[in-house]
């Protein structure tokens, strides 16, 4: 979108301290001219320090971080109306120590959510209870928490518009307005009509499906897999207040409960599955012959009544890097800039640690005023690397476990075979805190991965008959060969500049 503009800097900072700083016009702002059309850049109501589209996750928190700062902001969402989704139903607890570092704790109550102590990994019907590690200070363990995805962001955007220099507008955003390379604004359709907002800053964090991704981030999202979910009734858990993951049957089963009633099922299923074919029934038909004999009996019912009520819903599981933002006046967050198989349940973790860093990178105290775009672009830098401490962990061990729990390779199952024996014998607590959220040092997963892939070739070579010993020892290269496959792009991916 091309723009013409009649006059200077039309952004400044004021107030005695800059904690207090506020979008202002230096002197009478005269129109601009947008693709033609007049447009008055001064209107109070339709600029701000900083734009913000999308009110969920990622959009809601950073609004109420920055209003609290006292930055002016401006919230716009397509639609305000209580979303329904099948994901972004777990908040581990590296999410919920984010939440209570944003002052946004609340948000959790009165939505029926229910704690999390941990996960069950059933392989094959064997159950290990894998806890969230107990906390060395207090002696308490960390819980997360699994609710109705809707009720959570409504309760966001309650927090949001009731922070002070927010304002929260329906409005399906269109286009970035540019200013020769830089973003200056937003044009939207509020009621039908066109409409024009101007902030130094603009935050695009408007999801998995992002409309601005694609012409301001450098990569593109890879999508093997769907999740199919179905939402079980008064169903039955092996361990309650634990996330099940069931493997060993193909790809894998994520369940946890969302309400007192509410269970979510989740079935990934790879693209070109054979046993979702048409000819097989297609997703039903899958779900029926092949999942639903795995389960356990006291969840077959509840999964069996979900079934057939129908009302499937699919999400894609998408794999995307993040990149630096490199647009003068853009930021990129959320699902628009990173994304990591669902599978762990890490994606609003990492949302809302980006924040907390974002917090302290964009403090009035550190920035300002968004119009120095120079500076704000020198802090994008270091957010980009700042946050990997935390996202690398959770990124890199979703794709990895998926890789190695859906996989239907021999050496795969080698594999999967070993990461049970390995928490069989007690090596659980870490693991436990880098799913948790909690542990983010992504030293020690690449630490604890091999380890597992050795433990893996080792329980090989010892169930092989002596007469098999050497094809074992040579399979033993190409299973560490098989690991090495597995986790070494997504490490290189997220070294990359």
């Amino acid at each position: 979108m091309s723009v013409t503009a009649t006059s200077t800097s039309a952004f400044t900072s004021s107030g005695t301290g800059a904690a207090a700083a506020t979008l202002t016009k230096r002197a009478s702002i005269p129109a601009i001219t947008v693709n033609g059309e007049k447009d008055a850049r001064g209107s109070p109501e339709r600029q701000a320090d900083i734009l913000i589209i999308g009110a969920g996750v990622v959009g809601c928190a950073l609004a109420a971080v920055f209003g609290k700062q006292g930055r002016r902001v401006l919230l716009l969402e397509k639609s305000l109306k209580e979303p329904d989704r099948i994901v972004g139903e777990l908040l581990q607890p590296g999410g919920v120590e984010a939440l209570e570092k944003l002052g946004l704790q609340g948000c959790l109550e009165g939505i029926d959510a229910i704690a999390v102590d941990g996960y069950n990994v059933i392989l094959r019907g064997t159950h290990l209870k894998i806890p969230y590690p107990v906390d060395k200070k207090t002696g308490i363990a960390p819980k997360g928490r699994s609710f109705h995805h809707g009720r959570f962001i409504m309760k966001l955007r309650e927090a949001a518009k009731a922070t002070p220099n927010v304002t929260i507008i329906e409005a399906t955003a269109t286009t970035l307005i540019k200013s020769h390379s830089d973003v200056i604004g937003v044009e939207a359709t509020v009621g039908g009509a066109h409409q024009h907002f101007f902030a130094p800053l603009t935050v695009v964090a408007d999801g998995y499906a992002s409309k601005f991704r694609k012409e301001y981030h450098p990569r593109t999202p890879v999508v093997k897999s769907k999740f199919w979910g179905m939402e079980l009734i008064d169903a039955e858990l092996p361990m309650p207040q634990h996330g099940h993951v069931f493997i060993g049957y193909g790809a894998p089963v994520l369940m946890y409960q969302i309400g007192t009633h509410e269970t979510r099922a989740l079935i990934d299923i790879p693209e070109n599955l054979p046993s979702a074919s048409v000819q097989n029934g297609g997703v039903k038909g899958h779900m029926r012959n092949v999942i639903l004999p795995s389960l356990p009996e006291s969840l077959q019912p509840s999964f069996l009544a979900a079934l057939e009520k129908g009302g499937l819903r699919s999400m894609p599981n998408s794999f995307l890097p993040s990149s630096p933002n490199k647009t003068r006046g853009l930021i990129i967050l959320g699902d628009a800039s990173n994304m990591r198989h669902p599978l762990t349940g890490g994606g609003m973790t990492v949302a809302f640690n980006d924040v907390v860093v974002l917090q302290d990178l964009l403090s009035p105290e550190n920035v300002p005023t968004f119009a120095d775009a120079p500076l704000v672009t020198k802090k994008m830098k270091t957010f980009h690397w700042r946050r990997k401490n935390a996202a690398s962990v959770i990124n890199i061990l979703a794709q990895a476990l998926y890789s190695v729990f859906a996989g239907n390779d021999p050496n795969l199952a080698v594999l999967q075979r070993g990461c049970f024996r390995y928490f069989e014998l007690g090596m659980i607590e870490q693991p436990a805190g880098m799913l948790g959220g909690i542990i983010k040092d992504p030293s020690v997963l690449v630490r604890h991965f091999f380890s597992v892939a050795f433990l893996s070739i080792w329980v090989m070579i010892a169930e092989s008959p002596i007469y098999l010993m050497p094809v074992a020892f040579l399979r033993s290269f190409v299973i560490l060969y098989t690991a090495c496959v597995v986790i070494m792009p997504y490490i290189f991916a997220e070294l990359e500049r």
